[in-house]
Formats: C-alpha cells, structure tokens, sequence
C-alpha cells in the first residue's frame, strides 16, 4: 500500500541506533496482528482497557439509539451493536490483508519500520511505555494528537496508519455491508460481451528469448495506446499491442476492492509521493486508466488549446485539424452529453446548488456509446461494458483490422540500430547531421497466465525481442518516461513537468436516501472558478468517485467511535472535488531498488490556494442544496452541522419575520464555519490530496531544448520512436484528459500512418 511504502523508505533515513533483533520484535507484533490496537478500534462495554473503549450501558445503548435514528434504512439493534462493538484486528481478513500489506516491501525495509516505531515512542508520544502495551485509550489520544501536530514526522504516521487502517476495514469488514446496505456489484446488472484478443503465447520453456516481428508496436494499451492500435490496423499496417497488465472480461467485474487494487491499479491502488503529501491513482491493466476511469468526456478548452499553441510554439492546437481529432474520438465513442446524460444525486446538487449562487455549471458528457450507463462501481472495472474506454471499443476495433496483442509484457527497454542517419532525417530532427538513434524494437519479459488461467499463481516468464518499424510508447505518464530513461535517452526533460491535478474533497450528510454508488460517477462540473489568477489557473467542481474504498478512507480520522459513525450514514453522504489546474510540478523517477515510478511532488501554496476557494465553494454549494452536514475532510476543523429547520412565525401580521428566512450562505454559524476553514487551510502534508489525472513528463515542444517529443510526438533526437499518451501535454490539460489524449494520440497515429504509408 503507498502509504506504507512511503513509511518504509523514509524510516530508512532515520533511526539506526536500535538493534534489528529489537526492531524484528516489534514488526513481528505488526505482522502477527497482536499489536493492531491503534489502527481501528470498536466501542464496547467491556472493561479490558488493553483491547477495549470501556463504555456505561447507558452511554452505549444511547449511541446505538441515535445511530439508528440517523439513517432512513435502520440497520437491526443487534447488528448495530456488533458493528460498533466489534474489533478489526480480531478479523483473520483484517489481519491477513495487513500482513500482506507489509510484506510488499523489503525485509530490510521492515526492519527499518520496527525501529521507528520502537525509537520514536518517547518522542513521539511521551511515554516511556511503548505505545503497542498503553492501555486502548491512551494509544487514541496519542494517534489523534498527532493529526496535527507540529512535528512533520507525527502527522505522517498518522496519516499512514490511519489510511491503511481505513482501507483494510472498509474492504474486509461484513459488518460495514450489513449496517450501510453497499452492494459490491451494481443492482440488477447484466455482464457485458467478452472481447476475444487472442493474446500471443510463448513457450517457456525455453531459453532463448522469442522473437516476434511487426510494423508498429504500441507499448501500453490504455486511451493512447488503444487509439494508435485502430488508426494504423485500419491503415492495413501490422500492428502488435503490448500491456503489462492482464485483460479481464465482464463477468469478472466490477472487482472486489482487494482484488481490483492487485489487478487493476499501478502499485496495488495507489502511488504516494515521497513526502506523502498527495495519493496517485494510476491504471495499470488491459485498457489501462480507460478501463477504471469514470467516463467523462470534455474536450480541450479553448483557452488551454491557446496556451499550447502561443506559449509552447504549438499551432496545431489552435486549428481545425486539432478539433477534428476531438470530434473524431467523440464520435467514435457513441459520447453523451446534454439532457441525455442521467444526474446522479450529487451530480443534480452540484448543478441545483450552482444555479442558486450564480456559478457557471454544465453537464458532464459520458462516453457510453449512446446509453444511460447508470453506473458507479466502474472505478473496478466496468461490468456492463457500456463504457466505451479502451478495452470495450478502440482495442476490438483494431483487432477486427488484424492487430495482434500481448498482454503481461514488461517493456525494459527500446532497441536501436545506431547506423547513421540520412541528412534530411537529422536535418527534420532539427539537428545538423551525425548518428541519431533509430528504434528498430522493444525488448521486455513476459510473464504467463499461472495454470488455471490467473494471475495470482506462480506463473513463468520469457523474454521476448519485438522487432519493428515503428514503436510508439503509450505506457502513461508514470511509465514511458521510465521506458524512455532505461533506454539511454538523456534529454533532461524526460520524468519533469510532472502535472497532477491535485484535489481535496468535501463531503456532505442529506436526510435523503442518497445510495452514493448508484448512478454515474461525475455527471456534472462547476466552471465558476477555473480561472482564478487570469492566466486560466483555478479549479473545476466535480463530483467523485463514491464506492466507499474511495471516499471513505478521505473521511478524517477523529477517533474510532465518531469514525463508525460516520460510515454508518454512507448512504446519506454526498462527496466533490475541488480539482485544480495546477502551475506548478514535480517529476516522476525510477526508484532506485525496484525500478517502479516514484513522485516527487508536492502541491504548492500557489495551487493549494485555489484548491481551497474550491473547497470553500463546495461548502456553500452544499448549504445552500440542503445539506444537514458538511465535512471538508481537513484536519483540525469539524463538520459543520445545520441547525434543526423551524417554523415561520406568522403571529400578528400573518407573514414571516425577517429572521425567520434561510439566510444561506450568510447564515451567521455558516460564515463562521467558513472563517475557520479558510484560516485552518489546507496546507500539505495531511490533507487528502489525490490525483487521477497524470500529465506532462515527456511534454511537447516546438524545440528539442524544451521538451521530449516534437509536433508529431516524435522523440527529439531519435527515428522511428514516438509518445503518444498524456506525457506529452505540454501542461494541465484542465478538465478530465481522456479527451485530449485521445485526440493527440489520434493525430501522433495519423502521422505515423503518413511516414509508413496507407497500404490495402
């Protein structure tokens, strides 16, 4: 999990002065799940203060009766009580999944983890004891004092084990299922059409690497990748699709939130970045992020497409040729927008709450080929196959012109044939003359199915050697620099302007039956605050992802009683991010033991600023729809909870006084409210920052000194070898990058199909 693995790596850097036989026997405790306390624990009337929150009946039978009375669908007395009272860390699944966490990391590593645990005690809490043997209350206070404390160190622990606690609970737990009533797959659900690739296969038992030749080799199967593959299959070029991730069909999905984190996702869900201030999610499967994004469809704003084409020496942008790319995509996807898109609860308040205040909002159009798609488990992966990602739609397209796929493939590395370029090749690289590298391949490892057909059992791999004419790398913008890197290429740029889109959530609690993982999963955006310092930086107001893995682990952490609470009420609960066009970047690197990408961002004050005026618009978007309570998921700010409504006076004049009016957002507690938010802020590293939109790290560029890829998505410096994912952005695209990636991926493949030439 990326919480931990950032755990792990930062211990290295600091206490070495404990022994590992000491530091073995703490993390042994972790693994054994004997010292669990202080991740999650339940309420009780038991007097076992090692292992229980000792309660008085009274108190207890009193929380159980207004937690009944705060949901519309009221779970039974028994049940309610077992789910409060019961404690994760006595779950064999809890226990189990926490193990497995651990275990994804280096023993070295985990040595490193039991050492800090054990040589920060004094420090950290106070205590001599060690915090594993203070009585359950204790280890609480402590845990939420460091939620925000001073000391940079705390709040990062804090962080950690808290979102792992949470994570785990929410997938394991029974009792979270019965008392909120969250079905794993979509209600009444009919599995969509199995797609037939005819995924190559190799003998491994045999030594010597296979060999396999092609036209074009496209690395990565996602929203690039996918459209590359149909454009030259359909240009009657051989094409060969490689994916590292493995293909999964409809009856399979939507996965259960364990599996689909090992299946589906880079790094098993999440990608942390190195001082744990933001969380990336990242697709990591066949289809890639088209296969668990969530269906939006907005194509490039003007004032971006201007930005591009002035800025960055780029006019294509600003032609109609670059718009046709946008509507051929479009088109091709069946996408929906206007009244023919379903809202969903949140997506109608945000619209409805919108409207009240005067902000600009729209509807959300939906790649789902014409229907209604009324879905929002399709961050694991869609189960009806409505949406027209990667995997459903471009994929089968190019399979039906003859390409050719393979999945489990690791690419390590381009191939070259350093012969000496012709002069009209080094003069169109911009370049005076001499060798350039010219792609002639991919070299990688492929790994087999296990025996019966999956991917979790030992399976056996082979190298294989793809000779080609063309290779185009769509892997994502955390993989192809990394590609591109242990490829000998040395353009500095390669991994920067690593653009994120940083987001912080607000939530809000409805009287209504809301069921928050019904129906699409972003159907409307707030576009009243894009634009916030005049040179088109801001956020965007959308809804987000409510199956609760997703957003439940954003819920703060104040205690575990008020924590169950909470949850309990999921299906009350509305959520929106306020989602920035961020400015400022990081990069992304190989890490220097595993190979994987490592990020190294962090959201800067500039960005975090208008992320907050987002957060500050939600809040009043939410008041002013209806909201009983708002939560902004910062630290060290509780929920704002609305007064019980009266009734109108209407005593001797028959019509309401003044005072007796909602006075929204100038409600005097309200504004208040928004006082203390907006002094607290919300400054990195403990605020949930999450992205799901990656962008930039091999940007486009007019000139080789300012980027990686040429017009063309053309690797400077190189023939034959092209980019063709959202790495090559030359910054935030602004609004969800599906889109534009498709559409540069769509003209970077029709460029490819003119040096090739159009054959029968």
């Amino acid at each position: 999990m990326w919480s931990t693995r950032f755990l792990l790596w930062k211990s290295l850097h600091m206490s070495c002065a404990v022994t590992l036989r000491a530091s073995f026997r703490v993390l042994w405790r972790v693994l054994q799940g004997e010292r669990i306390r202080w991740f999650l624990q339940a309420v009780s009337n038991k007097k076992d203060d090692k292992t229980q929150l000792g309660i008085a009946d009274v108190e207890f039978n009193e929380i159980v009766n207004k937690a009944q009375a705060s949901v519309v669908k009221k779970p039974e007395v028994e049940h309610l009580t077992a789910y409060l009272a019961g404690r994760a860390s006595d779950d064999p699944a809890f226990c189990c999944a926490v193990r497995r966490t651990l275990s994804t990391v280096p023993a070295s590593a985990r040595n490193q983890l039991g050492a800090v645990l054990y040589a920060l005690t004094l420090l950290l809490t106070g205590y001599v004891t060690p915090i594993q043997d203070q009585p359950l209350h204790i280890r609480e206070s402590i845990l939420r004092s460091w939620a925000t404390s001073w000391f940079g160190t705390s709040r990062i622990l804090f962080k950690t084990f808290t979102v792992i606690a949470k994570v785990i609970w929410l997938q394991t737990s029974p009792l979270f299922r019965t008392v909120t009533g969250f079905p794993d797959v979509p209600v009444n659900w009919n599995p969509g059409r199995t797609q037939d690739f005819g995924f190559l296969q190799f003998d491994t038992s045999i030594n010597e690497p296979a060999t396999v030749e092609t036209d074009v080799v496209v690395i990565g199967s996602g929203c690039g990748g996918g459209v590359c593959a149909k454009v030259l299959a359909e240009a009657g070029h051989r094409v060969l699709v490689v994916e590292k991730g493995y293909y999964f069909d409809p009856s399979q999905l939507p996965m259960p939130r364990e599996q689909g984190g090992f299946h589906l996702f880079e790094n098993n869900g999440f990608v942390n970045s190195v001082d744990s201030s933001i969380n990336v999610v990242a697709g990591s499967c066949w289809g890639g992020g088209g296969s668990i994004n969530w269906s939006v469809s907005l194509q490039t704003q003007g004032y971006v497409r201007k930005e591009w084409s002035e800025q960055h020496g780029l006019p294509f942008f600003e032609s109609g040729e670059y718009q046709n790319c946008l509507d051929r995509v479009c088109e091709f996807m069946g996408v929906v927008s206007g009244d023919d898109v379903r809202q969903s609860y949140r997506g109608q308040k945000l619209l409805d709450g919108s409207r009240k205040l005067g902000y600009a909002a729209q509807v959300c159009p939906q790649n789902s080929g014409g229907k209604e798609h009324w879905c929002g488990h399709c961050h694991l992966g869609c189960a009806s196959a409505e949406k027209q990602g990667p995997a459903v739609s471009w994929l089968p397209a190019a399979a039906r012109k003859g390409a050719t796929f393979m999945e489990g493939f690791s690419a390590d590395r381009i191939l070259w044939d350093e012969s000496e370029s012709s002069s009209s090749s080094s003069s169109w690289f911009g370049f005076g003359g001499g060798k350039i590298k010219k792609a002639v391949g991919v070299e990688g490892t492929w790994t087999a199915r296990d025996t019966k057909g999956g991917v979790t059992g030992k399976r056996k791999t082979r190298k294989v050697v793809i000779k080609a004419k063309k290779v185009i790398v769509a892997a994502g913008t955390l993989n192809s620099p990394l590609i591109l890197q242990r490829s000998a290429l040395n353009n500095r740029h390669i991994g920067r302007n690593l653009y994120l889109h940083p987001v912080n959530f607000l939530g809000a609690y409805y009287e209504d039956d809301v069921k928050p993982w019904e129906g699409g999963i972003i159907t409307s955006v707030c576009t009243a605050f894009e634009n916030l310092d005049g040179q088109g930086h801001g956020v965007k107001l959308e809804g987000t992802c409510m199956l609760p893995y997703t957003i439940l682990t954003q819920l703060p952490w104040r205690g575990a009683l008020a924590y169950k609470l909470a949850c309990l009420r999921y299906r009350h609960l509305n959520a929106w991010i306020s989602l920035a066009r961020d400015r400022d970047t990081g990069r992304v690197y190989p890490d220097p033991i595993t190979g994987k990408p490592s990020i190294e961002y962090t959201v800067s004050p500039f960005d975090a600023a208008h992320i907050l005026e987002g957060l500050i618009a939600l809040a009043k978007i939410a008041h002013v729809s209806g909201a009983t309570e708002i939560d902004a998921f910062l630290p060290g700010v509780e929920p704002f909870v609305r007064s019980s409504p009266g009734t109108p006076s209407t005593a001797n004049s028959g019509e309401p006084k003044e005072e007796d009016y909602d006075k929204g957002v100038k409600d005097p507690r309200f504004e208040s409210w928004l006082k203390a938010l907006r002094e607290r802020g919300n400054a990195p590293p403990y605020p949930p920052y999450t992205s799901a939109h990656q962008m930039g790290t091999c940007r486009m560029s007019s000139k080789p000194e300012n980027g990686v890829v040429d017009p063309k998505g053309r690797v400077w410096g190189t023939e034959g070898l092209y980019v063709a994912d959202a790495s090559v952005f030359p910054s935030a695209s602004g609004v969800n990058p599906m889109i534009t990636n498709m559409a540069i991926a769509d003209w970077i493949a029709r460029g490819v199909v003119g040096e090739l030439g159009r054959k029968r």
